[in-house]
């Protein structure tokens, strides 16, 4: 009967330690969820960053794409009115150019023979003209007849449109027509810079025969750039001038830019069904390029909130925390886990919708990627 007893003390003892152990088990996990210890070294080798609340600016808007572009005006393609022979091209792409500026020059015996016609005409008009005065007269005091006036004027008259025309040419061949009627023929024709601004295209080379309209050579002045924006047709109605705009070039850089709607199309496009929408950028922000790919979003509401980088929220099981400093020692940091309750978001930060848990206390910001992917293999 003794040795009952004992059996049945020493079951009921071992049976209140297992108790006991199992009940220490489940506080030491649940206390380890929500506490995460990291090490100096850890902290610094993945730039770990500690910051607090901030007042933040939170924005609506609409999502578009478009390209880098500048006004007409800034964009000049330089051809020539008549054909000819590259003899000089002294500028390469990425060249700056000035107003005035000699760009390319062209030869053709066909320039000689408009010089020499207009120097004909010229030579002759002076007679042509005091002929047609003299046969006038004459017909005012009915001394010569009406046939013989009226050839006078139609000589003159078709000798001096010839002379008109032919000067007009030569102008627009940068041919100066006093210089023709001093004698001083040229078989060469020069181009100028019409604007200020860099070479971006040379489609010729010495030798190379052009002809009229072709495209020798294309200026961009990029003192004006702007963006050139798609707007679906759904979204037109939101998008109003002075609003903002944040882009960035994905092909170059994850840097935002700003700019600002200038003027928004009148005109759905029938095969898109969008609408152009432009915007004007700071020249000083950034070197960009004409012809740049661009992803924007058009501001159409904007109000400030508490938030926290997005960096800084953990996602678990439909619920969002962070990670808030605990405990400092030398050996590390100490943090806890705690619930938040999130509202807006953006590219950049999360609105924090119970700050008053989180005021004045240091949250981990950045490195959290490598202490999630520590309790995931765990």
């Amino acid at each position: 009967m003794k040795n009952t007893y004992i059996l049945l003390f020493s079951l009921i003892f071992l049976a209140c330690g297992n108790k006991e152990n199992n009940t220490e088990t489940v506080e030491n996990t649940t206390n380890n969820s929500n506490v995460i210890t990291v090490t100096k070294a850890q902290f610094e080798s993945e730039n770990m960053v500690l910051d607090t609340l901030k007042i933040l600016d939170f924005s609506t808007g609409i999502a578009v794409t478009g390209m880098i572009d500048v006004p007409p005006k800034n964009k000049s393609i330089i051809s020539t009115f008549i054909g000819g022979y590259i003899t000089n091209t002294p500028l390469l792409v990425g060249d700056k150019v000035k107003k005035g500026q000699l760009l390319v020059s062209l030869q053709n015996p066909e320039y000689v023979e408009i010089q020499q016609n207009y120097l004909e005409v010229a030579s002759q008009l002076n007679y042509l003209k005091a002929e047609f005065d003299r046969q006038k007269t004459l017909f005012d005091e009915e001394i010569t007849s009406e046939k013989n006036y009226l050839k006078a004027q139609s000589t003159y008259k078709s000798s001096l449109a010839t002379y008109n025309g032919l000067k007009k040419k030569l102008q627009m061949m940068n041919i100066s027509p006093n210089a023709v009627e001093q004698g001083q023929i040229t078989s060469t024709v020069n181009l100028y810079a019409p604007i200020n601004g860099n070479v971006t295209k040379v489609n010729v080379s010495n030798g190379a025969y052009v002809a009229p309209n072709d495209v020798i050579l294309e200026i961009v002045d990029i003192d004006h750039i702007h963006l050139e924006l798609s707007v679906f047709e759904k979204d037109i109605m939101h998008i109003k001038k002075g609003q903002n705009i944040e882009f960035k070039i994905p092909e170059a850089s994850e840097k935002i830019f700003e700019a600002e709607v200038h003027l928004v199309g009148t005109t759905i496009d029938e095969t898109t069904r969008r609408v152009k929408v432009h915007g004007h950028v700071d020249k000083d922000l950034a070197n960009f390029i004409v012809g740049m790919f661009v992803e924007a979003k058009i501001i159409t509401h904007s109000r400030t909130g508490v938030g926290l980088p997005n960096e800084a929220i953990i996602s678990e099981n439909k619920n969002n925390y962070v990670l808030v400093l605990d405990e400092t020692s030398t050996d590390g940091y100490q943090f806890k886990k705690l619930k938040v309750n999130i509202g807006q978001q953006d590219e950049n930060a999360t609105e924090i919708l119970n700050p008053k848990t989180l005021q004045n206390k240091q949250i981990l910001v950045k490195g959290i990627g490598m202490l999630l992917e520590e309790s995931s293999e765990e």
